[in-house]
């Protein structure tokens, strides 16, 4: 029997509705489309989607368990190696990463591996997660600073080795950007909540309003553990510094996202959310987290949403899908546009945006043609909210606090490919040491620090 060239379709709100609620736009896989889909594996000798996946997932063999109908010993073999699978099914950038090595990508279509993690993800929690078995207690104890993915993997692995693990978080709630970046309609709360519910009974505890840097010092905690590890991300803002940026009315994507989620404005009217959402919303840069904002205007009450981007749609770092997704609800698109001023009213608000159109010229240290203004092309177009998401970097507090962590010239901590920093014993990984990556890179980051921590421990 020919193999399928073509991937099973996921099912999704239509895009009418979806932007009315912010319930989840894809729904899943059946059992039937997920067996079907696995079955499209070719099962490579030397498998290259396995080179693609940053925490060097099984895949070939969760799919074949999956094609064989055997659903819990997939969702086990996803588990070794990563804690969070229905959050990296959902959210992880398989396309450039494991599906992007897919050798079925070079015959048609790739195996949609993220879609049917997800799935295997989804059953188990509806039937209630099985905890594998621990390693017995060592005595050691490890302080994690932060609540994201990279710290979340990191604690989850040390746990399992037998480690006591502590987790530290600044706000109320754990989860960092996973709760408060990420809109509910790309990753529900209640995922997440059960993802994180799971990572505690593999015996981690979270410490929620503990700010580490002003709460306790990275001293005081080299006191009291035996090792620390540093998994803060990338939330401080980014801004253009274009005249009229301090307006009323503009956002950071950081703000922005972190209002409605941390006040729950996805759950209007119950909870009335300080977020203030004109008629006519841009939003400057193309990435995920610009998809994000202009995505959530709509939702939010927004007439008009615009993504301004001083690059081609080629060139637009956010995920296909993402970008499909957004024009399917309404997002206006205008690529190869900047922006170069706010004009405000009377009440210092915003009220229009000076743009200019751009062309591509000479390709820039990253690859990309870079941007170049196309002279006389200045246009206004009239705004009342911005919303700026062009990248995040690190927060200074804790390396501000503590001089001992060597810090690179854009504020990451310096840290070797293990997370070693230059403090023995203290270790980092994930955006504070890169800037803003992707999730599973921070996942693949933690785990390497967790394997780094457990030989330094039993050397200790």
């Amino acid at each position: 029997m020919p193999v399928k060239k073509t991937r099973q379709k996921m099912r999704e709100q239509d895009p009418k509705e979806r932007i009315k609620n912010f319930r989840e736009v894809p729904l899943g896989y059946t059992r039937e489309q997920a067996i079907e889909e696995a079955k499209r594996c070719l099962h490579c000798k030397d498998p290259p989607c396995m080179k693609g996946c940053p925490v060097g997932i099984e895949i070939p063999r969760f799919i074949k368990h999956i094609a064989d109908g055997e659903f819990d010993k997939a969702i086990a073999a996803i588990k070794e190696k990563n804690a969070l699978p229905a959050v990296t099914g959902r959210v992880c950038p398989h396309e450039i990463q494991c599906e992007g090595q897919c050798t079925m990508g070079k015959l048609g279509e790739p195996i949609a591996i993220g879609r049917l993690e997800r799935f295997v993800a989804d059953l188990e929690r509806d039937k209630g997660s099985k905890i594998p078995e621990r390693m017995k207690p060592t005595g050691k104890k490890v302080a994690v600073v932060g609540s994201g993915p990279a710290s979340l993997t990191c604690a989850s692995h040390l746990a399992m080795k037998g480690h006591k693990v502590i987790v530290f978080e600044a706000l109320s709630e754990a989860g960092g950007v996973l709760r408060y970046g990420i809109p509910e309609f790309r990753l529900p709360k209640k995922i997440l909540d059960e993802e994180l519910n799971y990572v505690k009974k593999l015996g981690v505890e979270v410490r929620a309003d503990t700010l580490i840097g002003k709460t306790m010092t990275l001293k005081e905690l080299q006191k009291e553990y035996d090792a620390v590890f540093i998994g803060t991300g990338a939330g401080l803002p980014m801004w253009m510094g274009v005249l009229g940026e301090n307006l009323c009315g503009i956002y950071s994507a950081n703000e922005f996202l972190t209002r409605v989620n941390l006040m729950k404005a996805y759950r209007f009217p119950e909870y009335d959310t300080p977020v203030r959402i004109g008629e006519r919303v841009a939003t400057i840069g193309a990435g995920n987290v610009a998809m994000d904002c202009a995505r959530t205007a709509l939702r939010l009450g927004a007439k008009e949403s615009y993504i301004i981007y001083r690059r081609s749609e080629e060139e637009a770092p956010a995920r296909r899908e993402e970008i499909v997704h957004a024009r399917e609800e309404g997002v206006v698109f205008k690529f190869l546009t900047q922006s170069v001023r706010y004009i405000g009213d009377e009440h210092c608000c915003v009220k229009a945006m000076e743009c200019i159109r751009m062309e591509l010229g000479e390709p820039d240290k990253s690859g990309r043609r870079s941007p170049v203004p196309v002279e006389g092309s200045e246009f206004v177009m009239d705004v009342d909210t911005v919303i700026v998401a062009i990248g995040q970097r690190p927060n200074p507090l804790l390396t501000r606090a503590d001089k001992r962590l060597e810090v690179t010239s854009h504020g990451t901590i310096k840290a070797d490919e293990d997370g070693r920093t230059s403090i023995p014993g203290v270790f980092a990984g994930g955006d504070i040491t890169t800037g803003a990556a992707t999730v599973i890179l921070a996942m693949g980051a933690g785990q390497r620090a967790a394997k780094a921590i457990d030989e330094y421990l039993k050397n200790a």
